[in-house]
């Protein structure tokens, strides 16, 4: 499957949801781990802005990848970003879109309140 990278440095990036643990299967509520490490998989909703244009993106991350306190408004960095399309078949209709995974989400909360006080 294809992997694209996203260029996060020119973006401002914040929590727009709190992370939620990832349904595999919402029917048996089975949660989706991370098939080479076994970690519980994470989503987070983040507010991407860039070139004058802001999205909404629904970003997976294992668990362990979470660092510091994500509420809603959080700036944070995204580590390892990338972007993949998926297309599939449900009840007869095509569907498609564009999934997004990072390594990391880590909250730069701590580092903007150090670099005020300074």
């Amino acid at each position: 499957m294809r992997q694209i990278p996203v260029d996060t440095s020119g973006a401002v990036v914040m929590v727009a949801k709190t992370p939620q643990v990832k349904v595999r299967d919402r029917r048996t509520g089975e949660v989706a781990t991370d098939m080479e490490t076994g970690a519980k998989l994470m989503t987070v909703d983040v507010m991407f802005a860039a070139n004058e244009e802001v999205e909404i993106l629904s970003v997976t991350v294992p668990e362990p990848g979470i660092t510091g306190e994500l509420s809603m408004g959080t700036p944070v960095a995204l580590t390892g970003l990338i972007a993949r399309p998926w297309e599939n078949d449900f009840n007869g209709q095509k569907r498609h879109g564009i999934a997004f995974r990072a390594v990391a989400v880590t909250s730069l909360a701590d580092a903007t309140a150090g670099s005020k006080a300074a």
